[in-house]
């Protein structure tokens, strides 16, 4: 199921929560969005959601619009908020067959089942549960529909490594079921392990965005040298040129495409202390939001 933001814009009087995104999340996709509290990820969800109104721009879920049809919108998606709230007087038993029994389909033992995974009691009242079992139940209720479209906010907060694996192979077999997968996170390492295509938003805006596969592609070269390598690239056999930072007798260069040409290209150069290493989501991420970034964004934040 296609989702498709174009040039989707929230504002809140003079606070621009979500500048200009433009995406597109293909079918039977696991989609990750990345970026710190207050990059707009949470905005963009609840305009995905129909929870808001946009300033400007269109979101769209198999060719709805997001806003004025968010009713059929809604019967075609499973939603998981990143602060999920439940009826505390009920058991948690009873609390998934009153779910299951909300939607057209659902299945009561689907949502056991999934429970059962989880490592969850249902026979536990939800008001005396921990905010991690709250959360297993949560995801029971959400990973049981066999909805075209899963929107899973932190889905993995609060859980045991163990749990935290559990759920990451859940949302696997719902992608291998055909199902698309919005997936929000902080831990990097988890998009990694299940996302197709990640993007990553800082103060509202789209900063970057890649499939998997070609960032797997990219590594980094580390070395010293005495020549300005910038100055012989012409001599590299590939079409993908690399990104060259030199300073002084030290150099970084970031690879694109395939590594054997560079790595040819590079033996011919007098290089010392050369290290390789791919690059990385945790790299780039950084590199987005680097402290140095983040404490400025905040600063203007608050000037705001």
């Amino acid at each position: 199921m296609p989702v498709i933001t174009n040039e989707l814009s929230k504002r809140y009087r003079d606070f621009l929560a979500l500048d200009q995104v433009s995406l597109r999340i293909d079918d039977g996709e696991v989609f990750g969005l990345l970026g710190p509290n207050g990059a707009g990820k949470s905005t963009l969800i609840r305009c995905l959601l129909g929870f808001l109104k946009p300033s400007s721009g269109t979101a769209t879920v198999d060719g709805l619009d997001c806003y004025l049809d968010r009713v059929s919108v809604h019967t075609k998606l499973s939603y998981l908020p990143g602060d999920a709230r439940m009826y505390r007087t009920m058991r948690a038993r009873s609390l998934l067959k009153m779910f299951a029994g909300l939607r057209e389909g659902g299945s009561w033992k689907d949502a056991f089942d999934v429970a059962d995974r989880l490592e969850l009691d249902l026979n536990r009242w939800v008001g005396l549960m921990s905010t991690g079992m709250r959360q297993k139940l949560a995801l029971a209720i959400c990973l049981s529909v066999e909805a075209p479209l899963l929107i899973l906010d932190e889905p993995t907060a609060n859980l045991d490594p163990t749990v935290r694996g559990q759920v990451l192979e859940l949302i696997k077999e719902a992608k291998s079921r055909g199902q698309t997968v919005i997936f929000s996170s902080h831990v990097l390492s988890e998009i990694e392990d299940v996302c197709d295509h990640v993007a990553i938003l800082k103060s509202g805006k789209l900063a970057f965005e890649q499939s998997m596969e070609d960032l797997s592609w990219q590594h980094r070269v580390r070395a010293t040298t005495a020549i300005r390598v910038a100055d012989h690239v012409h001599k590299l056999d590939s079409e993908e040129r690399p990104t060259i930072v030199q300073n002084e007798d030290r150099v970084m260069i970031e690879t694109k495409g395939e590594l054997s040409p560079v790595l040819k290209w590079l033996a011919e150069m007098p290089l010392r202390n050369v290290t390789v290493e791919p690059v990385g989501l945790r790299s780039v991420y950084d590199r987005i939001h680097s402290a140095k970034t983040v404490a400025s964004d905040r600063k203007a934040e608050a000037t705001a």
